[in-house]
């Protein structure tokens, strides 16, 4: 089991709920992966408003824990004002906190990300900040209260997979108490897998598998990546050597004379 805020759960697999062919795709794939945790936007559907109330019946019937996210804002009071209303619609105190700072590649804003951060702390939220792997970001964002926090491989939608293994190896292992979980950018089981065996405590991702030809079994894949790369961390993965080594010794090694 995995400890995740308050809650206990099995898969270290996050998934959106975006860009799928069709709402019955959208369940299939989420049942397929395995995942226990699942995003939802409330600034491009709004259950309050009644947008997509057949879309939000289909969440709530899936018995998985709600991470309402900011998505699509850029501004701390739109982001605060957003989680306050997933607050209010889903009762949970759980928000992936997003602050968009620029418009070509997504990348959070991080001083109006921190500035919200702040005020959602103060206000009992728990905040999954969606950063970048800037460490002293990072830092910052854990003395303002954070337990998770949510770095990008890459910006969002590139499936460009883990762009700087140095810096995240690095707040790996800075940040060591704190959950890590990859966020955006991840596009094929490998990246995830890779993301896994550095430490990592989980992958939230939507695309790759949203716009897969075969989402459903596309899921399947990367729930099965992340638990290969987690079972590997724990096995401990040999060193790269400069030098060839023989898997077999030749101490021991019977041989014949002619």
């Amino acid at each position: 089991m995995w400890q995740l805020a308050d809650k206990q759960i099995e898969s270290r697999f996050l998934i959106g709920t975006a860009l799928y062919p069709s709402p019955e795709i959208m369940c299939q794939a989420i049942k397929a992966s395995g995942s226990q945790v699942v995003t939802v936007s409330l600034r491009r559907q709004n259950p309050a408003q009644g947008d997509g109330a057949d879309f939000w019946s289909l969440i709530q019937s899936m018995n998985v824990h709600l991470l309402p996210n900011t998505a699509g804002c850029h501004s701390v009071k739109e982001a605060v004002t957003t989680a306050q209303m997933a607050r209010e619609l889903f009762d949970t105190r759980w928000i992936k906190l997003e602050v968009i700072g620029d418009e070509y590649n997504l990348q959070p804003d991080p001083f109006a990300l921190l500035e919200a951060t702040k005020e959602l702390v103060s206000q009992g939220f728990e905040v999954f900040p969606y950063c970048t792997d800037d460490l002293v970001l990072c830092e910052k964002l854990v003395e303002a209260g954070c337990q998770i926090l949510m770095p990008w491989g890459a910006p969002i939608g590139t499936g460009r997979g883990l762009i700087n293994p140095y810096a995240l190896r690095t707040l790996r292992e800075r940040l060591k108490g704190i959950q890590l979980i990859v966020d955006a950018g991840i596009g094929a089981p490998s990246h995830a897998a890779e993301a896994m065996q550095m430490g990592f405590d989980g992958v939230l991702l939507n695309t790759a598998v949203a716009q897969a030809n075969d989402p459903i079994n596309m899921a399947k894949a990367f729930k099965y990546a992340l638990q290969a790369g987690r079972l590997a961390y724990h096995a401990g993965i040999m060193p790269e050597r400069d030098l060839a080594q023989p898997s077999t010794p030749t101490v021991g090694t019977p041989f014949w004379h002619q």
